[in-house]
């Protein structure tokens, strides 16, 4: 059962992955073809995604980010980086800590994956300090 799990999980992802609203992905494009390169900016891509991801990106609390890996999407090799955090709610309060995953096509942040449970298994994290200092 568990094999079959993990056979499906690529196909299962490529659902996830589809466009943020009017913004269409790269990772569905024949722009996203061949070996990704690593994205060396990746902590400052990060922060562009979260800015624009987060309803308010001011006083997050807890954050840490995992170095980007390869993960499977869709059949197809994407470089990975997740993050945990806990945002400050619109009412002002923190609830429970977050965790996503930061999706790199050809070296470039293209999106922010809400469901990032079976990508960011087995991540090591280390605190993101940047992503607390955020401002609107």
């Amino acid at each position: 059962m568990r094999l079959g799990l993990i056979l499906a999980l690529p196909l299962a992802l490529a659902g996830c992955f589809g466009s943020d609203g009017d913004r269409p992905s790269l990772m569905e494009g024949s722009q996203a073809g061949g070996p990704q390169p690593f994205p060396d900016n990746f902590r400052s891509d990060t922060l562009a995604l979260m800015r624009a991801y987060l309803n308010n990106p001011v006083g997050v609390r807890e954050a840490s980010m995992a170095d980007p890996v390869l993960r499977e999407i869709g059949g197809r090799q994407f470089y990975v980086a997740c993050l945990r955090f806990t945002p400050r709610e619109t009412d002002g309060s923190y609830k429970g800590m977050r965790e996503r995953a930061a999706v790199f096509v050809n070296g470039r942040g293209d999106r922010v994956v809400d469901r990032a449970g079976e990508l960011c298994t087995g991540a090591v994290y280390a605190p993101f300090p940047e992503l607390e200092k955020m401002a609107r």
